[in-house]
């Protein structure tokens, strides 16, 4: 995003619950020229005080005054103290299936069973050819194909694996686990955190409800092997476009998750090619045309990939795109802080997070509460997610946060809760929902869908309804259609 500096001005933060005095903070009182937004039905893009609003004789978006007061906490890149100080952490036969001959709502959808050995499928190496088009939502992030399967602990105990463990494996130590494991059924999807964010984003947006659909699609690295073209077909048939261009005689990345009947997870990683995304001229183009990108926090993990986040992040800001980081993984952020740090605090516009990655992020002990992080780091960023399981999520703004109360469900499963999550918030972000409370509610009504289900994806089905659900909520609820002021935000 272009920015006008109108102001700037020193200020500490104002919450009495932070352990660790706070660094210096320089914020910037700025302007970003949404040069190419030129349709009015995006209506406001940042709800609330955080508000762009279309005006349909111009360009570019004019600012609400609450959006200068929320942009006005973002830290300038160029202060000696840009993030927090340093202190205690808290601590059958494997196919694509044909175009149109799936059931979206059925499991099958998500999931196709497979056996271990036999992946002999003809892959289509042609790069998506969209580049003329303008996206909604740009993901960069790793492309990796889960593979899962119920298996006994003894099953564990002859290949040496510890039970409940995360490991990353080598090419042989892959195949050994899958020749294993052949001749038992098990579930193969194109998994991954960012991209159950953007199917379900890209479900949400299907149908032209309060607003035209939306153009999702992703950025990362598959090779031309089986697993990549079962990788991209899975996600284009959940209308999101896989922009990369495979890597010849690359191998795809795989993550194979091995569940005993306790219900104990080991899993077990293979980077692949996905160990390291390059920034190819096509990316620049995309992004150039989007709206939004999300950047996944697990790219941190990848070799020489901070250099390519830090492209893409400067050619985004360029271009008036705003940029979303997801923490992803405490570990990760613990990893790579100083990475995570520089590329967050010089170019993020919204974070997600879970309570215990916000935690790491703010160097905070396990007991300080989440709002206490949303509020920091929002200090630091101009808008802030962070989610805490069953007991609600909070959005922080300006050192002030907003608690979301949680959906009611009868959980059946949390994975990809805080996945679904991001996507209801970047959902009512595009649709020009009124306030962040309503969209904080909508990101916490998609993610009670998903825990309430077997499996990660947002169906179809309860995509459309949920779409159809908040359309009628925005026109017939005064609540949902009002603009809540600053003086509800809470502060101290």
């Amino acid at each position: 995003m272009s920015f006008t500096i109108l102001s700037s001005s020193c200020f500490s933060l104002r919450n009495s619950e932070v352990s660790s005095p706070p660094p210096t903070v320089y914020p910037l009182l700025i302007k970003p020229h949404f040069h190419h937004f030129e349709k009015s039905h995006y209506l406001p893009l940042f709800p609330d005080y955080f508000s762009l609003f279309v005006n349909p004789n111009k360009k570019n978006y004019s600012m609400s005054t609450g959006a200068k007061d929320a942009l006005s906490c973002r830290a300038s890149p160029s202060s000696p103290s840009f993030r927090p100080n340093s202190g205690e952490r808290s601590g059958n036969q494997f196919s694509s299936p044909n175009e149109g001959d799936e059931d979206e709502d059925s499991d099958d959808e998500e999931h196709d069973e497979v056996t271990a050995h036999d992946m002999d499928m003809e892959d289509d190496c042609s790069p998506t050819s969209v580049f003329s088009q303008r996206w909604d939502v740009l993901g960069l992030g790793q492309a990796m194909v889960d593979f899962s399967g119920m298996v006994d602990e003894n099953f564990l105990e002859r290949l040496g694996l510890d039970k409940g463990t995360r490991k990353v494996v080598n090419h042989e130590e892959r195949g050994k686990i899958l020749r294993a494991m052949d001749g038992c059924s098990y579930k193969a999807a194109a998994g991954g955190s960012l991209s159950n964010s953007l199917v379900a984003l890209a479900r949400l947006g299907l149908q032209p409800i309060g607003g035209p659909p939306l153009s999702i699609a992703m950025a990362g690295s598959v090779g031309s092997d089986p697993l990549g073209g079962f990788y991209r077909s899975k996600l284009r048939r959940a209308n999101v476009n896989f922009l990369s261009t495979p890597i010849k005689d690359g191998t795809t990345g795989t993550v194979i998750v091995l569940t005993t009947p306790d219900a104990q997870r080991t899993m077990l990683a293979y980077q692949g090619t996905s160990s390291s995304i390059r920034y190819e001229p096509f990316l620049a183009r995309a992004i150039s045309k989007t709206n939004i990108l999300v950047v996944e926090g697990y790219l941190f993990e990848l070799p020489d990939t901070v250099k390519t986040i830090a492209k893409a992040c400067d050619d985004a800001r360029r271009s008036g795109t705003l940029i979303a980081i997801t923490a992803s993984d405490v570990s990760c952020i613990e990893r790579h802080y100083d990475d995570f740090w520089e590329i967050v605090a010089n170019f993020g516009d919204i974070v997600f997070a879970n309570s215990d990655e916000a935690r790491a992020m703010c160097h905070f002990k396990s007991n300080e509460s989440p709002i206490s992080a949303a509020r920091y780091l929002s200090h630091f960023v101009p808008l802030v997610s962070v989610t805490d399981g069953p007991r609600g999520s909070y959005i922080g703004v300006k050192g002030g946060a907003i608690f979301i109360p949680p959906s009611p469900c009868m959980p059946l499963d949390t994975c990809g809760a805080g996945d679904a999550y991001a996507s209801g918030f970047l959902y009512g972000m595009l649709r020009g929902v009124p306030n962040l409370k309503v969209m904080g509610t909508i990101a916490a009504k998609v993610a009670s869908v998903v825990v309430g289900q077997q499996g990660t994806r947002l169906r179809v089905h309860d995509a459309i309804g949920l779409a159809e659900s908040f359309e009628y909520q925005l026109k017939k609820s005064p609540i949902w259609s009002a603009d809540i002021g600053s003086d509800q935000i809470s502060s101290l």
